[in-house]
């Protein structure tokens, strides 16, 4: 891991997200790049609806000493701090700058269960999800020494997961964390034998051509059963997949991300497919 994102507003939040980065870059020896987006929009800055430029140049100066102000932490003191400040919020420009300056992960603050129609709903962690190609990690409270050491990674072991799981197996290892690979089955429509499960899991074993074991875990929704089975074997953080622009409606609302984020106590790791 050589560079880490950290999308800052200056929030309690995005503070606990800076400390998680910060740990893992003293760990990996890496650079944090600090990335704050200004509450400007396009009419400000070009200044056609009566806005004068003299007001931009204030606010723009205003923010960026408010984040050289921000970044002053004792904490911070020792390692590669690279601010970056964008003059309005285009959250794609997230994913281009981790594209640009090869970031391995992105590191985000959310205000979790209590912040969901403000975060989730068409709000900032939902589209840095969105958009991002790295695997994004989302911390909902502080967490002094950061690490990883048990890795819950629930899947449905369907063919188009190999992806997300190749980059679960490659986060963990990155992170020298065990992956601890999970089914959660379902009652109702989702409900599977033992024997339909088993087959499922082997065909996904022989189409990854890698030994693994898989727990297989009953509860009454997968979201649950994600969290229980994350709970009741001590889980650092879990990792849960997103299908990015296409799926994230289906994915996020009403559905297994949302309430995995949400209700989780421990980080969750998201990785696109």
């Amino acid at each position: 891991m050589k560079k880490i994102i950290v999308p800052l507003d200056f929030s309690q939040q995005s503070e606990y997200a800076l400390k998680v980065a910060v740990s893992l870059a003293k760990k990996h020896g890496a650079e944090i790049l600090a990335l704050h987006m200004l509450e400007l929009n396009q009419a400000m800055i070009t200044s056609t609806e009566g806005f004068h430029p003299e007001q931009t140049v204030f606010l723009i100066k205003l923010a960026e000493k408010r984040f050289k102000e921000f970044l002053n932490k004792p904490y911070l003191e020792g390692l590669k701090v690279t601010p970056i400040i964008k003059h309005y919020k285009v959250f794609s420009e997230v994913n281009e700058i981790a594209l640009e300056h090869n970031a391995e992960l992105i590191v985000m603050g959310s205000h979790g269960t209590d912040g969901l129609e403000e975060i989730f709903i068409g709000s900032n962690a939902e589209k840095v999800v969105r958009n991002a190609e790295i695997p994004v990690i989302v911390i909902k409270n502080e967490i002094n020494d950061f690490k990883i050491e048990r890795f819950v990674f629930a899947s449905d072991f369907r063919e188009e997961s190999t992806e997300a799981f190749e980059k679960a197996k490659a986060f963990s290892e990155m992170l020298q964390a065990n992956l601890d690979l999970v089914y959660i089955n379902t009652p109702g429509d989702d409900f599977m034998s033992s024997s339909d499960i088993y087959t499922r899991i082997n065909n996904f074993i022989g189409k990854v051509n890698q030994a693994l074991q898989v727990e297989i875990y009953n509860d009454y929704s997968v979201e649950r059963g994600v969290l229980n089975y994350s709970e009741a074997n001590n889980a650092d953080a879990i990792g849960i997949s997103t299908h990015g622009r296409k799926g994230l409606a289906h994915f996020f609302m009403g559905s297994i991300g949302e309430d995995v984020v949400n209700h989780s106590k421990i980080p969750v790791v998201s990785f696109k497919i």
